[in-house]
């Protein structure tokens, strides 16, 4: 199996690059965000890979930092989620987005990404939460990167509201999330913000 490559970068095209080491061109699919790092060809990259093997064919996926790594890992192991959703999540969403939306349940950030519609982002919230705990990969901001702006509408007001009365985004907005699922989507700021202090109280 392949764990990294270092080559000269030949060129890149629909979401794939392909990097030329030891006389070989390997095609290497990423995440837009990995192939927006590459430097022009053909100056050298160096990509950690990770390697699918199929019947008919060997497919190399690459990442430019672990973290995303363990991430297009973590996500491929959830039902529905194959390698090319894992990298249009990891286009949408940076590892450290992705931490923060899973650590604070922000379904309308996973819903971002191409491919992930409603039920699945509902379920990438809840699994990879799980599972990444399990897996030690961290589910909380690093020191000095920005959180996401505030999600528009009701759910927005009401997460300004929780954080203004001095709860952490995370735990407000997985309580805003549980109070949304039994209020229902179009439940309004007056009603949110109760039902989510009653969550916060258990």
């Amino acid at each position: 199996m392949i764990g990294s490559l270092r080559g000269l970068v030949e060129g890149q095209e629909d979401g794939r690059c392909v990097i030329e080491t030891g006389g070989v061109g390997y095609v290497v699919h990423a995440s837009s965000r990995t192939l927006g790092t590459l430097p022009a060809p053909p100056a050298e990259a160096r990509l950690l890979i990770e390697t699918f093997v199929r019947e008919d064919a060997i497919t190399l996926y690459g990442f430019t930092t672990a973290a995303e790594r363990a991430w297009f890992r973590l996500l491929t192991t959830v039902q529905g989620v194959g390698p090319r959703v894992a990298l249009a999540i990891l286009s949408a969403l940076s590892a450290d987005e992705l931490s923060f939306a899973i650590a604070s349940g922000d379904r309308a950030s996973l819903g971002r990404a191409s491919g992930v519609g409603p039920k699945l982002a509902a379920r990438l919230a809840l699994e990879l939460k799980e599972k990444a705990g399990s897996l030690a990969i961290p589910i909380v901001l690093a020191e000095g990167i920005a959180a996401p702006a505030l999600p528009a509408g009701a759910m927005g007001d009401a997460l300004s509201a929780l954080m203004n009365l001095g709860y952490r985004r995370p735990e407000a907005q997985a309580a805003l999330n549980r109070a949304e699922a039994k209020l229902g989507e179009q439940a309004d700021v007056a009603a949110l913000i109760p039902a989510a202090l009653r969550e916060l109280a258990r």
